[in-house]
């Protein structure tokens, strides 16, 4: 892993992907339309009486990170540690998870291998666990490539996905690490480690580059890719949307609201967007309000910046050490209450304003 990652970078991009994560969740799936009108403000978390949660998009954050630590970057380290904590995963009751994911994770949970536990998909999962991935091992792009490969494999074999994955892999760590960032470069790099086959992913990546340098909006963007009612999970979607509201500028608020805005699936593009932004601004970059209204336990702020030390210290050193614990009773607690939460949610659906 990069020596010279720092710790600063690292907890950026965790609480940026957890604060992201938190003001996306309510808006979930929603239209626009119908965002615009159950949230017309977007100045502060909704999800229980105007404080934040987060969802799985931040927990498979955590989960890389502990792998990472437990591993140092060897890969398959990194695989049985990641496996192992989606078994975990799922047998505490999450909240929210992606098809292909829980489908990947019953067959780790029936005995298959990390190396063939992954299935046929091009969701956004492994995308919204990379950022992490880019800012630790960013400064070496074969390395780089095969943790994506490692991540995204677990739970999606369709290299979609992982072309996705390592854009954002990619992405974030130009953010933390260039200045300015440089959007033609990060293509020309990005085009050198895609398969052949990418073309059709290329093309869309210049479209937003493109896009962003004209100043369009997210929302155009997003309509001029099929996503005018809202940015779906597909990683063809996803990826491109969070890249072009990236390279228009790296103002945390401005660019959260602004994907937030493009409705769909709020949480995940929040959380992907706010990883890359976080790992450039920093705690600091992030609203003080936003990070105050996150109301997490036993995994809060503070284990967060457990993490990004614990992290920090193996990527200076290179030497692998203890994940950083969270007891499994209180996970479990916290996810029945958000899992109730989360039911509140969809009755409240079911009421105007439509």
């Amino acid at each position: 892993m990069n020596k010279a990652t720092g710790q600063s970078a690292i907890f950026g991009c965790l609480i940026g992907t957890a604060i992201g994560d938190a003001l996306g969740l309510p808006c979930e799936r929603l239209t626009r339309a119908r965002r615009r009108k159950m949230f017309p403000s977007l100045n502060r978390p909704a999800f229980f009486f105007g404080r934040g949660m987060f969802s799985d998009d931040t927990e498979h954050s955590i989960m890389a990170v502990q792998a990472l630590i437990v591993s140092a970057g060897e890969e398959t380290r990194f695989a049985d540690s990641f496996a192992r904590q989606l078994r975990a995963w799922l047998l505490l009751l999450p909240g929210g998870a992606g098809l292909a994911t829980l489908k990947a994770t019953f067959k780790l949970l029936c005995g298959v291998s990390p190396s063939r536990s992954g299935v046929w998909s091009a969701g956004n999962g492994p995308a919204m666990r990379s950022a992490i991935l880019g800012v630790c091992s960013g400064d070496d792009l074969a390395k780089l490539k095969n943790m994506v490969r490692v991540s995204t494999r677990l739970t999606h074999t369709d290299p979609k996905a992982e072309w996705g994955a390592f854009a954002v892999a990619l992405a974030a760590h130009f953010s933390a690490t260039s200045q300015p960032i440089d959007a033609q470069k990060y293509a020309r790099i990005l085009a050198q480690n895609l398969d052949d086959e990418a073309h059709e992913f290329l093309a869309l990546v210049q479209s937003a580059i493109e896009s962003a340098q004209i100043g369009q909006s997210a929302q155009d963007f997003a309509a001029s890719i099929g996503c005018e009612n809202g940015v779906s999970g597909y990683i063809f979607h996803t990826v491109p949307v969070v890249l072009q509201v990236w390279l228009r500028g790296e103002n945390y608020r401005e660019g959260i609201e602004e994907i937030i805005g493009c409705g769909g699936d709020a949480d995940t593009t929040a959380a992907i967007l706010g990883g890359i932004i976080g790992a450039r601004v920093g705690e600091a970059g992030i609203p003080t309000q936003w990070r105050d209204s996150l109301m997490e336990w036993p995994r809060g702020i503070s284990f967060l910046r457990k993490l990004a030390q614990r992290l920090a210290e193996v990527a200076a050193s290179g030497k692998t050490q203890k994940p950083v614990r969270a007891f499994s009773l209180a996970i479990l607690i916290r996810n029945i209450f958000f899992l109730a939460v989360v039911l509140l949610h969809g009755l409240r659906r079911l009421l105007p304003p439509y």
